[in-house]
């Protein structure tokens, strides 16, 4: 498998459901027209990351995962021959969940993924948190790639592409909402490089709330024998406006790469990390509205 081009899907969401169904299957397909094989929507796409105060509303406005509006997109894969990576605000209880539905070009489910770090400090209090990190095998037309997903906030603990890297994870998708600064953006960067993945992460544009665009990608590989020294990772950055961005995954460079370099999982020493799974939490990190499910 040579490649695997990733869609970007950077734009803004439309004030109803039935607005970002639409809008999700046009993009969806000027994706295929731009020869993607994966289109990936940013973050909780069905309300366009709108989390209602109200619970009533909140549950009112939440789709199930076998929705309308989430097999639309299955649909279409199976029409495009493409990949879709559908995110949603889903229901679920005892609250809706943040969730990514992943269709392979066949229009088969390869994955339900629910938002593991809910921003508890923040309106996710009111979302249930996921349980696992999840890993796909995608049938493409160059082969089979291995697909994980993270969302947003999840970046920022290594623990999550680690786990995803250790699965089996080749590619991780990233759906994104919030602002994408020099900070979170080296997290990605970090996690592309300490495991050996490539990274595609998918923000709203400028003009969303609290978001500036900057959907960026990484292959994961900083070192090439043809270059003298390492190199950045990053593939592509986006910028402020809306937009279909293509990542250009070289998953064979990859494959290469993690089969001799020194990151990932070739020299843990995981019988050293029992501390990692302690849920002990002491000061200065005790939060009050910190929740353990």
């Amino acid at each position: 498998m040579k490649n695997l081009k990733v869609a970007l899907l950077q734009h803004m969401p439309g004030d109803t459901l039935e607005e970002n169904l639409q809008k999700g299957l046009d993009y969806c397909r000027k994706s295929k027209e731009m020869g993607a094989e994966l289109a990936l929507f940013p973050e909780m796409w069905s309300v366009g990351y709108n989390i209602p105060e109200d619970i009533a509303e909140l549950k009112a406005r939440a789709v199930a995962a076998d929705s309308e509006f989430v097999n639309s997109f299955g649909k279409l894969a199976k029409e495009l021959n493409m990949a879709i990576g559908i995110t949603f605000l889903e229901k679920y209880e005892p609250l809706p969940r943040n969730t990514l539905c992943l269709f392979d070009r066949f229009g088969n489910r390869r994955l339900t993924y629910a938002k593991v770090h809910t921003c508890d400090f923040g309106d996710e209090c009111r979302l249930t948190s996921g349980e696992d990190f999840h890993v796909a095998n995608l049938d493409t037309e160059q082969g089979n790639v291995k697909i994980g997903v993270m969302i947003c906030y999840d970046r920022e603990f290594p623990e999550s592409a680690r786990i995803l890297m250790i699965k089996g994870a080749e590619i991780i998708l990233v759906p994104n909402a919030c602002p994408m600064e020099i900070n979170r953006i080296s997290q990605l960067r970090a996690r592309a490089y300490e495991n050996m993945v490539g990274i595609a992460t998918v923000n709203y544009p400028k003009g969303k709330p609290d978001c500036n665009g900057h959907s960026t990608a990484f292959d994961g590989i900083a070192y090439r024998p043809s270059d003298f020294g390492s190199r950045d990772t990053l593939i592509l950055e986006a910028g402020e406006r809306e937009g279909i961005y293509i990542a250009d995954f070289p998953i064979d460079e990859i494959r290469e790469y993690r089969s001799c370099e020194v990151h990932g999982n070739a020299y843990r020493h995981p019988q050293k990390y029992k501390l990692l799974v302690s849920e002990n939490i002491e000061e200065p990190f005790i939060r009050k509205d910190y929740r353990k499910q």
